[in-house]
């Protein structure tokens, strides 16, 4: 059929990909133009137990049919069942040939894939969870990750990955908070963009998601209504993607399936054209999020049916509809040939597709659905997996080291007891393909995952192994043996926490919510007990939130926390054990020290802390950035010479550091603004800034950042973002809750409104001793 539409000026790539696009609309019916703003889900199961709610409501399709007029989208065609790299790069380009043969421009799709915690199909690499990324303070690391897993990605004839998540937590409960980044917008932005940037230098479209609020539901409840005022929005919330798009430059974002003050995102004009494109000058596509646009209708309400449903994120702004064609197939076509619908907004949704289209050399008529050969695709090899590893080895966060019971020194007897300690399946997040996609037993897990007893099993001779209980459940039965095994040891490595899933199937993951922040099942009543015996405990927790470490934990000599830490997790968290590796990840959230009293994240004001007028103590049993080492550092402040800070302008402080033990080891150095007296309240503490600092034993090092006023700027009482003159502090500190040196500073000058323009990043300068 392609030989009935002549070669025209859209095949031309002399042309800009928006005056191809600008050329092809005109040519392209209405069927053909709504083709390309729907994907394609091939293969999922929309029955049994072991889908996400309503996704056995999706629109049964045949292929002949939904590819006659063109297809914009193909889902997941690695990540929705277990297919060999090799098979599934093949029939993916028999897939493209029968797309492009079957319509008359001969367009191919584009095709995405998850890519959370490394490129979602089977047997390629996992890497770690997002929280992991937090943990090591590492932008250049995570950067670099995103670069890999892009390039896997493309090999397999991949347009778009659907990450980063960009959602700053504020309820730990929610089951998505290891896929968050942290509870800091600060922190979530600056790796965030990393990732985006990595992400996109490998050919990759990069994915900001979920926009916006959707991290902030009430409870902690998935898809739960988000009850927040606009400075919380504007001052928490929105700075993270706004620093991805300016610092990272994604090609599109994914709407939120939020509802915010009763106003879901997909429906949501002043957000996702009004605030993103008009203001954010965004210029790509926006795509719903899974079944987001049906949701318009089904859950929210907001929709009589699924014609209006189409119209209503049409309008607000909503580019393609994701995963498989529904409200945007036939009944968009009906109500746009009735003229219930605009056919503008039609025009307006294809042109953004076409363009990116056009980007990626999906108009061109040389286009190959692979860059290689088939027989090419490997997705997990030696190289991947180490740098896997190094991102495990950064992110593990020793919180405790009480009689520096840590590392494991030669010569102890070990036992190794809990229900994380020998599951594999502990290391990987609910986005990693075997926890996401589901149980196979008659195919393994596709890879070679150490569990923790394995790793450690291989550093420490003649360990002992009980598992105590199980990760959920109320079986006791076990813990007697574990209490045995303690004693008979002279330390005992206590390994607790989750495993992730969807929707039930897990204690962490989407839709994997808790009501509060115990340990799951019955692990609360087997870490009291090894405690009881009075052997030195070494509490090591994998998991995908924060659980509450109370006094009943305090007897704990040690306290090694690893977010999903992926593949190599379980070598990571050996090596740091018995000092092989010098642990240096931060927390990216606090632990809360009581289960209840959420949500509270280290961001309040200071009402949101511990007070006097309330018998709930919020305070948080490690706080936010904290993170110990195997060696000491020393911190000298550097004299600024300076007090006065002009609102348009910016200031420079810095600390010395140096390693004054015995080994090599990695400080972090953060920079936190305190705002005392402000026309809105402000969180006592707040991230603007850190550096990452590597240093030998005996090593020094200048830190120095450079801040711009703009880092001091909130929303004012107008609603407009501002710097205001008066008083502040820059504290220089090892976390939110331990300044090493404070700079009281006067910013000067006439309140200031500033906008997307502003300065967004502290500049941090390192000079190493002797360079």
């Amino acid at each position: 059929m392609r030989g009935q539409v002549p070669i025209d000026k859209w095949r031309d790539t002399q042309l800009s990909p928006a005056e191809r696009a600008e050329a092809l609309i005109p040519l392209m019916t209405l069927e053909e133009k709504i083709a390309q703003l729907v994907g394609v889900w091939v293969g999922a199961d929309a029955s049994g137990g072991g889908v996400a709610p309503h996704q056995a409501d999706m629109t049964g399709v045949e292929w002949s049919d939904v590819i006659a007029h063109g297809l914009g989208q193909l889902t997941r065609p690695f990540g929705t069942a277990p297919v060999d790299p090799v098979a599934g790069a093949r029939s993916l380009a028999a897939s493209q040939a029968q797309i492009m043969a079957a319509s008359r421009f001969g367009i191919p799709a584009q095709v995405h894939e998850e890519c959370l915690t490394g490129f979602a199909a089977w047997r390629a690499t996992v890497y770690p969870a997002p929280l992991s990324w937090g943990a090591s303070f590492d932008p250049d690391l995570v950067e670099e990750v995103a670069g890999r897993i892009g390039r896997s990605m493309r090999a397999a004839g991949i347009h778009q990955g659907l990450a980063p998540v960009l959602d700053v937590t504020r309820d730990y409960r929610w089951g998505r908070t290891e896929e968050t980044i942290g509870e800091d917008p600060y922190l979530v932005g600056t790796v965030g963009a990393a990732y985006v940037r990595g992400l996109e230098g490998a050919g990759i479209v990069a994915t900001l998601k979920h926009f916006a609020g959707y991290s902030a539901s009430r409870g902690g409840r998935n898809l739960a209504p988000t009850h927040m005022g606009r400075r919380e929005l504007a001052d928490v919330i929105l700075p993270p993607f706004e620093m991805a798009l300016r610092l990272g430059g994604p090609r599109s974002v994914m709407h939120s399936y939020a509802e915010i003050d009763g106003l879901p995102a997909a429906a949501d004009e002043a957000l996702l054209t009004g605030l993103l494109r008009d203001e954010w000058g965004f210029a790509g596509t926006v795509v719903a999020d899974y079944f987001g646009i049906r949701f318009l209708q089904k859950l929210h309400g907001v929709a009589a049916d699924a014609a209006q449903a189409a119209g209503l994120a049409l309008r607000a702004g909503v580019d393609v509809e994701l995963p498989t064609v529904d409200t945007f197939g036939a009944p968009l076509i009906e109500a746009v040939k009735a003229g219930q619908v605009d056919a503008a907004l039609i025009d307006r949704a294809l042109r953004r597709v076409l363009t990116q289209k056009a980007e990626l050399g999906l108009l061109d008529e040389d286009w190959r659905p692979l860059p290689g050969e088939p027989e090419d695709v490997r997705l997990d090899d030696e190289e991947s997996r180490e740098l896997a590893l190094r991102l495990a080895r950064e992110s593990v966060v020793l919180l405790r080291n009480t009689g520096d019971i840590l590392p494991l020194g030669p010569g102890r007897r070990v036992a190794l007891v809990g229900p994380v300690a020998d599951d594999p399946m502990a290391m990987l997040g609910c986005y990693a393909f075997p926890a996401h996609v589901g149980p196979h037993p008659e195919l393994g897990l596709g890879l070679d995952i150490p569990s923790l007893r394995e790793a450690l099993g291989a550093l420490v001779p003649d360990l002992t192994y009980e598992p105590g209980c199980g990760i959920t459940g109320d079986d006791t039965s076990g813990i007697a043996a574990a209490v045995a095994a303690a004693e008979r040891s002279d330390v005992c490595v206590l390994a607790v926490g989750d495993r992730a899933g969807l929707f039930g199937r897990g204690t962490s993951g989407e839709g994997c919510d808790a009501t509060d922040l115990r340990l799951p099942g019955v692990q609360s009543e087997l870490v009291r007990a090894v405690l009881a015996t009075g052997t030195p405990v070494v509490l090591v927790l994998l998991a995908g939130r924060p659980y509450a470490l109370g006094p009943e934990f305090d007897a704990a000599a040690a306290v090694v926390l690893g977010f999903f830490p992926g593949q190599r997790g379980g070598q990571a968290l050996a090596e740091v054990l018995t000092g092989a590796v010098n642990p240096s990840g931060r927390l990216p959230v606090s632990v809360p020290r009581d289960a209840g009293g959420l949500p509270a994240t280290y961001l309040s004001p200071p009402l949101g802390r511990r007070t006097e007028v309330s018998s709930v103590d919020t305070t948080p049993a490690f706080p936010f950035g904290h993170g110990l080492s195997y060696t000491t550092f020393e911190w000298e402040p550097l004299d600024t010479g300076a007090a006065d800070w002009p609102v348009d302008g910016e200031v420079t402080v810095g600390v010395t550091v140096r390693n004054t033990g015995s080994r090599s080891g990695a400080e972090v150095v953060q920079l936190y603004l305190h705002d005392p007296v402000a026309q809105t309240t402000r969180p006592v503490v707040r991230l603007v800034g850190y550096a990452r600092v590597p240093l030998e034993a005996g090593q020094a090092a200048r830190v120095s950042f450079t801040v711009p006023a703009d880092a001091a700027s909130f929303t004012g009482v107008r609603g407009r973002r501002i710097v205001e003159p008066g008083d502040v502090e820059l504290r220089l500190g090892r976390s939110s809750g331990q300044a090493e040196a404070v700079v009281p500073l006067r910013l000067t000058g006439a309140e200031r409104e500033v906008g997307h323009d502003r300065h967004l990043l502290a500049t941090a300068g390192i000079t190493r001793e002797g360079a």
